[in-house]
């Protein structure tokens, strides 16, 4: 069977996205945002390099971005402090990596790569993944790189009403604040990322679904690769990424009914709000979501990037 042709997505959240509260300008950043990680992750794939590569290359570039609620965008806990997570699974060998809960490591994504490959183990949580972001010499970077004007300014609002915002809220806007990626390879391989900061005031030590194998990230070469965005806790009891892939398997359902029965019933049936990007073992792709926006993006081999925020 002739192999399809190399491709990927990324997401960057979704939620209740109000035009009439985004400016031209900031529209355009978040577009030139998507863009540059669709880049990133296509420049890998058009030199040969794994899926594994791409989604590691096309999160990174999001994580920097601090428009985006992972890595340097990362919001603030009821400590005033950063946690975060995030996952990466190779669909060739079911190979996964996990870190929950870790602070001042500039690419969280790089470090769950990290804990997949060199730890013996699938998930390592705070100090603990830390010491081995260290002893990995992975980058470390400063408090004042994780602040941001805005994100304090979301928190103390948090702080003031005494609650946790999913994301960031200005009025009427809920997002919820994940970044991730989806990439099939030219050897047919399939791998997903996904990395967030998780919710803004949070306490105890909340983990969402990002870092959970099977809740907010899965990749199997015999169906799919998803990446996930939404209320986490709704999606890790939904299992909502391994979820799409069980009903291509055993349903045999194609990619895009599997994720409208996951995201538009089994999660909405319980009041999940959300969404996910994935791509199947042939080369098809679907950004599905149950809210008013989701920042997403794709491109395949010879193609054009392409990114929306609003529903179509």
């Amino acid at each position: 069977m002739k192999k399809p042709k190399f491709c990927l997505a990324v997401h960057g959240g979704a939620g209740t996205i109000d035009p009439s509260l985004m400016t031209p300008a900031r529209e355009k950043a978040y577009h030139l945002g998507l863009t540059r990680a669709l880049e990133a992750g296509y420049a890998c794939l058009h030199q040969g390099k794994s899926s594994l590569d791409a989604v590691e290359a096309a999160v990174k570039v999001l994580e920097d971005n601090p428009l985006f609620n992972a890595g340097r965008g990362s919001v603030f806990t009821f400590n005033e402090q950063q946690e975060m997570d995030a996952a990466i699974m190779n669909g060739n060998g079911l190979g996964a990596g996990a870190v929950a809960s870790v602070q001042g490591v500039k690419n969280p994504v790089s470090l769950a790569r990290a804990v997949m490959e060199q730890s013996g183990h699938v998930m390592l949580s705070g100090a603990g993944a830390l010491a081995f972001a260290r002893d990995k010499k992975l980058k470390i970077m400063p408090e004042e790189y994780f602040y941001t004007a805005e994100r304090h300014r979301q928190w103390k609002e948090a702080q003031q009403e005494g609650g946790y915002f999913l994301d960031h809220r200005k009025r009427g806007e809920k997002k919820f604040g994940t970044v991730g990626a989806v990439a099939l390879d030219a050897q047919g391989n399939l791998a997903a990322a996904t990395s967030t900061g998780g919710m803004t005031n949070k306490r105890f030590g909340r983990i969402g679904d990002t870092p959970l194998i099977g809740a907010g990230t899965y990749a199997h070469n015999d169906t799919c690769a998803v990446s996930c965005t939404g209320h986490g806790e709704f999606f890790i009891r939904v299992v909502a990424a391994h979820e799409v892939s069980s009903l291509m398997a055993y349903k045999k359902c194609s990619l895009a009914e599997a994720c409208r029965q996951v995201v538009h019933q089994q999660l909405m049936a319980m009041g999940g709000e959300g969404g996910l990007i994935a791509i199947s073992k042939t080369g098809q792709i679907e950004l599905c979501f149950n809210t008013s926006g989701m920042y997403r993006g794709y491109r395949v081999a010879g193609g054009k990037p392409h990114t929306r925020i609003y529903a179509d």
